[in-house]
C-alpha cells in the first residue's frame, strides 16, 4: 500500500484558519496547487462534514478531509496542512485538530488503499505531533514513511 504523491505544493505548514471550514479549504487549496483537484473540491469536502459530522477527525488532533470521486478530481492526491492554532471540528474526543489531511481519489479502490496507508502512517500516536511540528515538506514525507515520495 502506498500513499498518493505529496509534492511540496501540497504541503502547507503553520496555516492560519479561523475554523474547521477554513482549515478544510486550506487542504483543498493545497490539493489544487498540486494539480490533483479543481478548487470546487474544497466545498465538496466541507459538504461531507456538514452532512455526516466530524467523523473525519480520525485521531486526536488529526482530520482526514475527503469527498467522493467526482469530475473535480483530476487525479489521486494527498495534502498535509498544519495549523498555527488548532481548530475544533466538533468531534467529542479528538478535537482540537492540528493537522488536516486532504485526500482526493478517482475511484473507491484508491480510497480504501489510501485510507489504509494513512492509518498505517499514523499508527504511531506521536506521528500527529511530529507532523504538526514539521518545518518542511521533506520532513512531513519522512514522518509519513514516504522517503522523498514526490
Amino acid at each position: 500500500m502506498t500513499l498518493p504523491p505529496l509534492p511540496d505544493e501540497a504541503v502547507a505548514l503553520g496555516a492560519h484558519a479561523a475554523d474547521w471550514r477554513a482549515a478544510v479549504r486550506e487542504a483543498g487549496r493545497a490539493l489544487t496547487r498540486a494539480g490533483a483537484v479543481r478548487i470546487e473540491y474544497s466545498e465538496r469536502m466541507i459538504s461531507v462534514i456538514d452532512e455526516f459530522g466530524a467523523y473525519v477527525v480520525i485521531a486526536p488532533g488529526l482530520a482526514l478531509a475527503h469527498a467522493r470521486p467526482g469530475p473535480d478530481v483530476l487525479r489521486e492526491g494527498l495534502a498535509v496542512v498544519t495549523l498555527a492554532e488548532p481548530v475544533a471540528f466538533g468531534h467529542p474526543h479528538n478535537d482540537p485538530v492540528r493537522v488536516v489531511l486532504g485526500l482526493a481519489v478517482a475511484n473507491a479502490e484508491e480510497h480504501v488503499a489510501s485510507v489504509a496507508a494513512l492509518a498505517n502512517a499514523f499508527n504511531d500516536p506521536a506521528a500527529v505531533e511530529r507532523v504538526a511540528a514539521a518545518t518542511s515538506a521533506a520532513e512531513v514525507r519522512a514522518i509519513l514513511g514516504m522517503g522523498d515520495g514526490r
